[in-house]
């Protein structure tokens, strides 16, 4: 199964159908796609990784989530590169401004993590978070999720929302805990 989703996921990028069909009429309004599939696919590969599939899906939409309220930047790279121009280790997503190489090594999640770009881009999944603009390792205890309602925790990631209200959907209690 993860060799055929590693398989077709690596076809369609070189086919080019990363990009929506409306995109495919110029090519820069492709190109611009195409890098934001790479950026969200580089994203999902650092961040989530080891996670199971809806981990993966999960950390993607957080990026959507982000790139559609108004006091995030609206597309996928600038989101993703958000921060740390000055310090490391102080930008939304730590990989991106951790000093490491940003080259994928590991072929195998490296195709899942584009496979799972790919059907975030195309609209075939849903939000598993709740519309959550945050997210953390359970590793870790940052001082800003004080201050926020968590909604789920799938896999080893911890996802947060503003408030109850906020939250567009309720995760049954298996999913939401990553069993």
């Amino acid at each position: 199964m993860r060799r055929m989703i590693g398989t077709v996921a690596l076809f369609l990028t070189l086919v080019g159908a990363g990009a929506p069909a409306e995109a495919n009429s110029g090519n820069t309004v492709r190109a611009a796609s195409t890098e934001a599939l790479r950026c969200m696919a580089l994203n999902i590969y650092f961040e989530a990784r080891g996670e199971p599939f809806l981990g993966k899906i999960a950390v993607g939409h957080v990026v959507l989530n982000r790139i559609a309220h108004r006091r995030y930047p609206s597309n996928a790279c600038a989101v993703i590169q958000q921060g740390g121009e000055r310090r490391r280790y102080r930008c939304q997503f730590s990989w991106w401004c951790d000093g490491r190489s940003d080259q994928p090594r590991n072929v195998a999640s490296w195709r899942e993590a584009i496979f799972v770009a790919m059907l975030i881009h195309r609209g075939a999944t849903k939000d598993p978070t709740g519309g959550a603009l945050w997210y953390h390792a359970d590793s870790v205890d940052p001082t800003w999720s004080r201050q926020m309602l968590r909604f789920a925790k799938i896999g080893r990631h911890i996802f947060y929302v503003r408030s109850k209200a906020r939250a567009k959907i309720k995760l049954p209690r298996r999913l939401a805990s990553g069993t």
